[in-house]
């Protein structure tokens, strides 16, 4: 019970924490060796660029969106932007119409994202092809921060960053913007080692020509599109500053809607990214894609568990050392903490000492249910989003 204990721990520990700092020494490690900047300069000219969003049933928000897509700084006969309202059943392609510089697509079929992603993608006509959400907003010099990338020629796939807006009254959902900051750094030291490991869907950019379709029924097709590029031999670089900014979730309800729905993709795509754990040919990559991916979305929360349960037992038979038992009731404390957490999250307060604790258990409740999702296809590819403040 004592080896279980410490596995369990290990791997806790390891993941959410020391892949951070074994990361953080290698990609300065590198950088000393190497001696080159990881800052990207701009090209000699701007290539022409496609900006795509898929937006389904946001009319709310579409006049912002748009405003902020037309003022972004890059050459206007270099920019040229496709936005797809596939099964919209608000006025989204009429609002879209209103503005010739946008390229309007539009079925009365709802296929998914994927789906409208893909037709988007065989219209544009430009190599460099940029996705970002209708509900973000990005900062005005992103796709300028974005193209520069591509001045290495063994980039396939930039990756930008995510931002949470946290309101002053946030309740548990403000745990949302803490991770992603944690989420960014990381990134950021993987892109310095070698390569980000995927993008998310908020702003993530693409060569066409390295394009490979992924299955219709694809959950994550964000990460999926970058990580198969990043299979054929290019880099996934990483963009902080070019950020898409959004509301943070709803409420914790709308939040575990979101995480229950990525964590089934995440396993989805473990399951279909299976050849990446094979160290060959790039075994740098194998080990960052297993540190910062697979183990999030496999037995690190049941881990979580064991450690647990392993530590309850050792106490329990009472011959165990007495650091034991500080670590049980350090265990006890810290989801002692996660519950007043969950309680405050029913009554909108706000208060870090308990949403990080909470937050942190959430996502790794979501896990496990995304996992029975997967198992038991219950999460269609065309989903309901959850809905954000």
């Amino acid at each position: 019970m004592t080896t279980l204990f410490w596995i369990a721990v290990g791997i806790v520990f390891y993941t959410f924490l020391g892949y951070g700092i074994v990361l953080f020494f290698l990609q300065k490690i590198k950088s000393v060796i190497s001696k080159a900047t990881d800052q990207p300069q701009a090209p000699a000219e701007w290539p022409p660029i496609t900006l795509i969003v898929a937006a389904y049933n946001e009319a709310y928000i579409l006049e912002e969106k748009i405003a902020n897509t037309l003022s972004l700084d890059y050459p206007e006969d270099k920019f040229h932007c496709i936005f797809v309202t596939d099964g919209s059943t608000d006025n989204s392609p009429a609002i879209i119409q209103q503005y010739p510089r946008i390229q309007l697509m539009h079925e009365a079929e709802r296929r998914g994202k994927i789906a409208a992603v893909d037709r988007a993608i065989e219209r544009a006509n430009t190599d460099i092809l940029i996705f970002t959400d209708a509900n973000t907003l990005l900062n005005k010099q992103a796709l300028k921060n974005i193209c520069k990338h591509y001045t290495n020629p063994k980039t396939g796939a930039v990756a930008g960053e995510k931002r949470v807006k946290i309101e002053e009254t946030a309740d548990a959902t403000a745990g949302e913007g803490i991770y992603w900051k944690y989420e960014s750094t990381l990134k950021k030291w993987d892109a310095r080692l070698y390569s980000a490991v995927g993008a998310a869907g908020e702003l993530f950019s693409i060569r066409k020509s390295l394009y490979q379709a992924v299955e219709p029924d694809t959950l994550l097709d964000d990460f999926m599109i970058s990580m198969r590029i990043a299979m054929k031999g290019y880099r996934i670089a990483y963009a902080p500053d070019a950020y898409a900014t959004e509301a943070a979730s709803e409420n914790t309800k709308e939040e575990w809607k979101r995480k229950v729905r990525i964590s089934a993709g995440g396993i989805q795509s473990f399951v279909r990214l299976w050849s990446l754990l094979i160290p060959y040919p790039n075994p740098l990559f194998s080990f960052m894609y297993l540190s910062h991916r697979v183990l999030r979305w496999t037995i690190t929360p049941y881990c979580l568990l064991l450690a647990f349960i392993s530590n309850s037992w050792l106490v329990a038979a009472g011959n165990a050392h007495w650091f034991y038992s500080l670590a049980l009731l350090a265990q006890i404390g810290f989801y002692g903490l996660a519950m007043i957490g969950w309680w405050q999250s029913t009554r909108e307060m706000k208060s870090k000492i308990f949403f990080v604790p909470y937050y942190f258990c959430f996502m790794n409740a979501a896990v496990v249910a995304g996992l029975f999702r997967y198992l038991g296809r219950k999460q269609s590819v065309i989903w309901e989003k959850a809905r954000r403040k």
